[in-house]
């Protein structure tokens, strides 16, 4: 049921509204442009082409990367498949372990229990209580038969930035592939494939629209990777089936946009994203990851004796998830906070507030307001006469 006025959307880590610059590039190839890039023998295959290959230049230019490198496909949890199991599949000869972070996203998490299934031996690394995952930690659990490395490069519901650099260096200098699950990085801070084998992305996360994503893959020196779509052989057999054209072209134009408009963003949006921190904390709550680098726009709040599920009725002013939105739903106290050291009644007082393009002062002082109303009936120290 639609409410009368729509909340102020502070779940931007979600998902975001697709850009208008972008619907525009995408009207076409639904419409006039709708032929299959697959089509080479006709005008209307040659344009399709075209279209794919320029949002491929896009997307490879956003990453510092070769077009040749660039994979799309129908998102970034096929994107996480795909480099995962691929890799697992075409190396497994050489060695059966995989090292990854216990604060991953599910969908390299359940990946990865899903190779386990398949008889490969996983290492869960633990990360600090900053929420971030220490590269000697990492260190330490790499062996002889260990293929690969999956670590994010910034978690989706904390913000923490991984460091990435430093963990790319240490596994390549002993011949093991590295994987980042660059998902909430891209389009918030830089991102740059030179420091990783693998990497993915989505364009529903920056501004493009769903069902499409991309993943890079190393050439040089070349990554094999065993495909989980056969057909066609399009994607350079990596990925078949029929590209999505108007989705590619959306991701390349959304990609295209970022490189102008990232620099002030960040800037706009960590000044936003403080005074709202700010705002709160003066309320008793507490910021996850503070000490540590963090995305510019994203906030963990912990809010100490306020159950989430008290909360929500109270604040339905602002969208907003209590952790990750595709996890969310399970009942179970977040695994990224848990990991971290917070008990589970911490991890059941703890949201996240995510902004985006879109978010205005107005929007903060809104937010502000309600969770301050909010917080004072409900915070037990401000109810106590």
């Amino acid at each position: 049921m639609l409410m009368k006025t729509l909340p102020v959307y502070l779940d931007y880590n979600a998902t975001t509204p697709v850009d208008p610059r972008v619907l525009e590039a995408m009207e076409p190839y639904w419409t006039t442009h709708f032929g299959n890039p697959s089509s080479s023998l006709h005008a209307y295959g040659w344009v399709a082409a075209e279209a794919v290959a320029i949002a491929r230049e896009q997307v490879a230019s956003l990453l510092g990367a070769a077009p040749d490198d660039v994979i799309f496909t129908g998102g970034a949890t096929e994107a996480i498949n795909l480099a995962l199991k691929g890799v697992a599949a075409a190396y497994h000869t050489r060695g059966r372990h995989i090292v990854t972070s216990a604060i991953e996203h599910r969908a390299v998490l359940e990946t990865c229990r899903a190779l386990e299934e398949m008889g490969f031996e996983v290492t869960y690394v633990a990360p600090e209580p900053t929420g971030r995952v220490h590269p000697e930690a990492i260190a330490e659990t790499l062996r002889s038969d260990t293929i690969l490395v999956a670590l994010m490069w910034a978690n989706n519901e904390t913000g923490v930035l991984q460091p990435v650099e430093e963990v790319g260096a240490l596994v390549r200098e002993r011949g093991i592939l590295f994987f980042t699950d660059a998902v909430q990085a891209v389009g918030k801070v830089p991102v740059f494939a030179e420091h990783v084998d693998l990497l993915a992305c989505s364009a529903h996360k920056f501004y493009g629209p769903k069902g499409v994503g991309a993943l890079y893959v190393r050439h040089q020196p070349r990554v094999q990777l065993y495909p989980l779509i056969h057909g066609g052989g399009q994607e350079g057999g990596l990925r078949s089936g029929t590209v999505n054209v108007p989705g590619v072209v959306g991701m390349g134009k959304a990609a295209e946009l970022l490189q102008a408009l990232q620099p002030e963003e960040t800037r706009r949006l960590r000044q936003l994203r403080d005074r709202l921190e700010q705002a709160l904390m003066a309320q008793g709550a507490c910021v996850q990851g503070a000490s540590v680098e963090r995305l510019p726009q994203t906030s963990s709040l912990t809010l100490p004796g306020v159950p989430v599920e008290k909360l929500l009725p109270e604040t339905r002013a602002v969208a907003y998830a209590t952790g990750s939105a595709c996890a969310s739903d399970t009942g179970r106290p977040s695994h990224v906070l848990t990991a971290m050291g917070c008990t589970p009644e911490e991890a059941r007082s703890t949201i996240r507030l995510s902004l985006g393009r879109y978010t205005t002062e107005e929007d903060v002082t809104r937010a502000i307001a309600v969770f301050s109303e909010a917080l004072s009936r409900l915070t037990p120290a401000k109810t106590t006469v």
